[in-house]
């Protein structure tokens, strides 16, 4: 199809492309978190995905090596891809989290309200460059990230604290946060 002496697929393929790649790289983004967690069936589901699509996206530029645009779309989709794939990663909020806390004012407010707020914690006396602190520790789900820090900085608002994933938990005592919608709760539970 030729719009006015300019043919149509100039646009439509890179434009195909860009989104080939976008999906692609989010389900690369994606796979990649699977195997660092060790979800081996959905690693090897997305790993199949995501090498289906390239090859779709790779194809599309061989078969246009004229049209330099497809080039920077397999560029800009990739790039893109990055960012939507962690958007992804961000709203799904899979797996656990350490938040360590070290702080030299009182903390036992602020651990009482942790565990009336259904989380565990362990408190430890220690002694850091200024003086004795008190050194706390929480694991929580991801997508309670929010609250746990709210918590902390109403209770300390200059605390120092530190967070981590955390790959296996041996106990159940994990609060459960807010509702699990019915996608994330799926993958979350596909092994």
């Amino acid at each position: 199809m030729v719009v006015e002496g300019f043919p149509m697929w100039m646009v439509i393929f890179p434009v195909l492309v860009f989104f080939a790649r976008i999906l692609d790289v989010s389900v690369a983004t994606m796979r990649i978190i699977m195997v660092a967690r060790g979800r081996k069936i959905l690693a090897a589901v997305l790993g199949f995905m995501e090498s289906l699509v390239w090859i779709v996206a790779v194809t599309q530029v061989m078969n246009n090596l004229d049209n330099w645009v497809t080039y920077v779309a397999f560029a800009l989709g990739f790039g893109a891809g990055n960012y939507v794939g962690l958007m992804i990663e961000e709203k799904v909020a899979m797996g656990n989290l350490i938040i360590r806390v070290i702080t030299r004012q009182d903390a036992e407010e602020m651990i009482h309200f942790l565990w009336k707020s259904g989380y565990g914690v362990t408190s430890i006396d220690g002694w850091g460059e200024t003086g004795p602190v008190k050194l706390i520790f929480t694991v929580c789900r991801r997508r309670s990230l929010g609250q746990v820090i709210r918590i902390i900085k109403q209770f300390n608002p200059k605390a120092f604290y530190t967070i981590e994933d955390v790959r296996f938990v041996n106990e159940t005592y994990i609060p459960q946060g807010p509702p699990r919608r019915f996608f994330s709760m799926r993958i979350r539970n596909w092994k």
